[in-house]
């Protein structure tokens, strides 16, 4: 049988392992936020400047610019970000353990609804609420995942900053190379590079999708096309 990305083993000892630690959201979204807007920033600034006729080292030193600048900026809003999660998620887990120490059986009526939910009636429903109720932290944990839709794991503000950054260092360095190679027709190579890139993104986030990885990497080249399109026609309006 053929393997799909994300298929599992199924025995005891890998379902124990894989329920027991479950690796949350991953990286992914990090990863791909940030060598999309690396690529489309930063090309956005050679095809601006380009269409504008400015000299090469101009279109160096304000590529560099924003591959560190923007880079960095948004690493730290996406730590901000989530960070902000986690606090929120810590903010409604002692939300959760006040209630269930002030409000018992509102909190049990609640619980009861989440596993009702889940397909449970009758005598399973009542072993249930009453064999969780007596474990503290799962009953938190399951209250969290059914009133407010949060995950068991919580994020990594710090390593999901550095996924962001890295994926847009990267992927941003990729539209500069043939200006600071000093190549003939840069501009001609950057754009076709940065075009690669562009797919290159979407067929490698089509490995964590049912769509096909040439679907997905033509509709990334699309969405990072129209933006650099859009940015070289703008430039051609302040041509010197």
């Amino acid at each position: 049988m053929k393997t799909l990305p994300g298929d599992h083993g199924h025995s005891q000892a890998e379902i124990e392992a894989r329920i027991g630690a479950p690796s949350g959201r991953g990286y992914l979204r990090d990863i791909v936020y940030g060598g999309i807007d690396g690529s489309v920033t930063t090309f956005a600034i050679v095809a601006g400047v380009a269409g504008a006729g400015l000299s090469t080292w101009v279109i160096i030193a304000l590529g560099i610019a924003n591959v560190l600048a923007d880079g960095f900026s948004m690493a730290a809003g996406n730590y901000s970000g989530t960070k902000a999660e986690l606090d929120d998620a810590r903010r409604l887990r002692e939300v959760e353990e006040r209630h269930i120490r002030t409000y018992p059986e509102g909190e049990l009526k609640e619980l009861r609804e989440i596993l009702r939910l889940k397909g449970l009636s009758g005598d399973a429903l009542d072993g249930a609420v009453a064999q969780i109720s007596q474990n503290h932290d799962q009953w938190v944990q399951l209250m969290l995942e059914g009133e407010y839709g949060l995950a068991s794991v919580d994020p990594h503000p710090l390593k999901a900053a550095w996924a962001t950054f890295a994926a847009f260092l990267v992927a941003g360095m990729v539209p500069l190379l043939p200006f600071l190679f000093g190549m003939n027709d840069a501009f001609r190579l950057s754009t076709i590079a940065t075009l690669i890139t562009f797919f290159a993104i979407g067929a490698y986030k089509a490995r964590w999708s049912l769509a096909p990885w040439w679907k997905s990497g033509l509709e990334t080249l699309a969405i990072g096309g129209t933006a650099a399109l859009i940015a070289y026609f703008v430039g051609t309006l302040f041509q010197v």
